[in-house]
């Protein structure tokens, strides 16, 4: 889920940790398998820049080198389901877009459940395009804060060649052009190490304040839409005041 506080809008899900590492490395799974898949069934990370990232993302996240392992072999040997990716948009309550990301092998069912999400909780869904334009889609190499302090991770970031960085006591977060995603990459990686992880994302232009009432909905839909076994990635511009977000999230 991506929005903005500066309280972490992860802490409402406190005490379903087991279960959202579960799901997690279900995801990272996924996109390991599709990107073999769709790298022409090649399982070498070399040759395959998509399963390169899939895999570094993974251990990230302290994925068990076995889990990866028999995510690439999955894919190798044209195992499995076969996955579409397919990006769903709508608004949330308050008027907030939000942008779903998805990895299925079953469209219908995949519209469907994401439609009863937003119906459910304050929602609707909308046309393909209708709130993608207020978003930007860019790489997103994020870093443990041991990288080197914020002055010297900013002088990377620049030399780099990226766009924007974020620093704060939980790590950098350093944003770059989506066509220049590679090549940032590559440089940083230079400069300091191997990231935690490296992604595209949505990131938006603007964001839209919601206040007590609707954001206790909207963190109900962005709960039941992260649940979805199909949704890989929720991105909104909602943002939460963190003495409201301290409240719910208590």
């Amino acid at each position: 889920m991506a929005g903005h506080s500066k309280f972490k809008n992860i802490m409402h899900r406190k005490g379903r940790q087991d279960a959202a590492r579960s799901k997690l490395f279900s995801r990272l799974s996924k996109e390991i398998t599709v990107a073999v898949k769709m790298g022409g069934g090649v399982g070498d990370p070399d040759m395959n820049p998509r399963l390169r990232l899939a895999i570094q993302n993974a251990k990230g996240q302290s994925m068990p080198k076995d889990n990866i392992q028999r995510a690439i072999t999955k894919g190798s040997g044209g195992d499995g389901e076969d996955y579409e990716e397919i990006r769903y948009e709508g608004y949330g309550p308050g008027g907030v877009a939000v942008i779903v990301e998805a990895l299925t092998d079953n469209r219908n069912r995949s519209a469907s459940n994401i439609r009863a999400c937003f119906t459910k909780n304050g929602g609707q869904m909308a046309e393909t395009g209708s709130v993608s334009f207020m978003f930007d889609k860019m790489g997103e190499i994020t870093y443990r804060p041991d990288a080197g302090d914020e002055d010297a991770v900013m002088e990377a970031a620049i030399m780099a060649g990226a766009d924007d960085v974020q620093s704060d006591e939980d790590g950098h977060v350093i944003y770059c052009e989506f066509d220049s995603f590679g090549e940032v990459t590559k440089n940083l990686e230079e400069a300091l190490g191997e990231a935690e992880s490296v992604k595209s994302v949505w990131k938006p232009q603007n964001n839209t304040p919601v206040d007590e009432e609707k954001a206790a909905t909207l963190l109900k839909l962005m709960d039941a839409l992260d649940e979805d076994d199909d949704v890989q990635n929720v991105y909104s511009n909602f943002e939460i005041d963190d003495e409201v977000m301290a409240k719910l999230s208590a």
